[in-house]
């Protein structure tokens, strides 16, 4: 029957045979194209992950630096370390050493505050550590003598205003409480008097680790973290035993995990910014997925850079692989079912819907839209066949738009405040420099409010933290509510906020926002059957009066703020021109 079969069952069978051995190329094609899609959007995920959590690193150090320069800057810091009078140095410790708790407070990642002397070689005059009982002030006899360690000389060389941050090291400071044998960093700003001459120093120390579980908190589930410094070794890694391993014996080095991080090592001004890397395996559910970023720590006086990570195994990024062979195979066997059986009657005919399909797979592989091509019009097994791969491709593009949706809400986390959705220090900075230039052209002016919370320590300390939250939470809505929509409400951390009034009439206008600022303040907080009274003192300066730089315009509202709660809290200062601040005029 074979030797008797024409041409048209020979060139049907052929077709047939065609037909399967296409579509099996071509779903394993598309399985192969659609796993490396897989893959490449799972490392341009974790990369932009990355480069956010290096954003907030460099944040949250600049964050650390702002603390200190703040303490510096205070005059009452530098005339501290001025006085002779015993009684009056008491004073003005425990003055600083409240302040100091505060910080403490409100930074869990600070394990360690101090004043340090540049007289008495180096001796501690303000010590305020953690410890397994809370905050504690280190006094007398128990303060150290530091001015052999490295932080405090290369600080006090520093000049005005310039911060340093040391290398990450495991603390071996004798005494540190908390921070004993912990990784730290040490970052310190030096306290100048009016001729320049280096008083002391302001050093906070943060836990390393703990400031790396506040950033990497919302990271998802299976992604691993990974530091080193800028040689290389390993700060933070999934084995602790790598961690640090330079301060226990033989180094473990992030280029010899991941060898394509060699390039991101050295001088930073001749290496690329980021890399794509993965530690390859012989068996794939044992490969890791990773990006490295190096973040550089700009302004700052740092003894090196950090190189970040994150990594996933490859095989949570193809965890939708399995599903996708299904597709693939559901889409052969309907194609294979369609060659056998209309092979001879429908050979011309499957021609041109077989490179249609074949082109959209081609395109959709490349990135560009594959649908408007596929013959879905069709009712029989090719319009099934098309629908299926249409399927396909709105089930990855919606995959695609979901990670594309996680990106943003990581950009958000970077750029706003966790607690109350206000704005943090980051973006406000933005837009403060923003206005500023914008006034600068404009021969305009704008305001900022210092905003500092009276009675917060005590709503936290006996009611605890949940009701603080909700008064920060609350205060936070109203001072929203008050401004416009081109001004900024921020928070600054703990319970300090800022507001920035944008182009501004005249200073009138902003004494009238600032009462009723300070009057949404003395408003009560209802927390559950409690009435949380707190208030504030607000602080005011404008532009270009005042100054005409960034940070002296904040150091300007911070110093007039400082006045109100001095002149006996829940008032508002307006600061005066150059450095002085004059009293609220009504």
């Amino acid at each position: 029957m074979t030797a008797g079969m024409g041409i048209g069952w020979r060139l049907g069978l052929a077709l047939a045979l065609v037909g399967v051995l296409a579509s099996s190329l071509t779903g394993y094609w598309g399985y192969a194209e659609s796993r490396k899609l897989l893959q490449g959007a799972a490392e341009q995920r974790l990369l932009t992950a990355t480069r956010v959590l290096g954003r907030q690193l460099s944040v949250g150090l600049n964050g650390a630096a702002q603390d200190v320069r703040l303490i510096a800057a205070h005059p009452g810091t530098g005339r501290l370390l001025a006085l002779r009078d015993p009684q009056a140095v008491a004073s003005g410790n425990e003055t600083l050493a409240q302040l100091f708790r505060s910080m403490l407070d409100a930074h869990p990642e600070y394990y360690q505050l101090r004043l340090i002397s540049a007289l008495h070689h180096g001796l501690e005059q303000v010590r305020v550590d953690r410890s397994s009982n809370g905050v504690l002030r280190v006094e007398g006899d128990d303060l150290q003598e530091k001015g052999h360690f490295p932080y405090v000389v290369d600080t006090l060389a520093l000049p005005r205003g310039a911060v340093y941050v040391s290398r990450a090291a495991i603390n071996h400071e004798e005494g540190t409480h908390a921070g004993q044998d912990k990784p730290s960093l040490q970052v310190a700003t030096p306290v100048h008097d009016a001729q320049g001459q280096a008083l002391g120093l302001i050093v906070v120390n943060i836990d390393l680790n703990g400031l790396f579980a506040q950033l990497a908190a919302d990271l998802p589930e299976g992604v691993v973290l990974f530091l080193s410094n800028g040689e290389g070794d390993f700060l933070i890694h999934p084995d602790p035993q790598q961690a640090f391993a330079f301060d226990r014996g033989p180094r473990a080095l992030v280029q010899n995990a991941f060898p394509d991080t060699a390039a991101l090592l050295g001088d930073a001004r001749k290496r690329p910014a980021q890399v794509i890397t993965a530690a390859q395996s012989s068996r794939e559910r044992d490969t890791l997925v990773a990006t490295f970023v190096r973040q550089p720590l700009s302004g700052l006086h740092s003894e090196e850079d950090f190189v970040i990570g994150l990594g996933l195994p490859l095989k949570a990024v193809l965890a939708d692989a399995a599903w996708l062979g299904h597709v693939s195979l559901r889409i052969v066997l309907a194609f294979s079912a369609l060659a056998l059986v209309l092979a001879v009657v429908l050979a011309r005919r499957l021609s041109r819907p077989l490179g249609q399909i074949v082109e959209a797979i081609r395109q959709f592989g490349h990135g560009r839209e594959g649908s408007a091509h596929l013959p879905l019009h069709r009712d029989d097994e090719i319009g099934m066949l098309a629908l299926s791969i249409d399927e396909m491709q709105r089930q990855i593009r919606a995959q695609f738009a979901n990670l594309a949706q996680k990106q943003e809400e990581l950009d958000r986390l970077a750029s706003h405040d966790t607690l109350t959705g206000l704005p943090n220090r980051r973006l406000f900075f933005d837009r403060l420099h923003q206005a500023v230039a914008r006034a600068k052209r404009r021969q305009g002016q704008l305001a900022l409010l210092y905003i500092d919370l009276d009675n917060f320590k005590g709503i936290n300390d006996t009611l605890g933290h949940a009701a603080g939250d909700a008064v920060l939470c609350t205060i936070g809505q109203r001072l929203g509510l008050l401004v416009r929509e081109a001004d900024t409400v921020a928070r600054l951390g703990g319970d300090e906020f800022i507001v920035l009034l944008d182009g501004v009439d005249d200073e009138q206008a902003v004494e009238q926002v600032a009462q009723r600022v300070l009057e949404a303040l003395v408003q009560p907080v209802i927390y559950g059957s409690a009435e949380l009274q707190c208030g504030g003192s607000v602080g005011v300066s404008l532009y270009p009066r005042d100054a005409t730089d960034v940070g002296d315009l904040i150091a300007a509202a911070d110093r007039a703020m400082y006045t109100a709660k001095a002149d006996g809290r829940q008032r508002i200062r307006i600061a005066g021109p150059a450095t002085e601040t004059s009293p609220h005029r009504h």
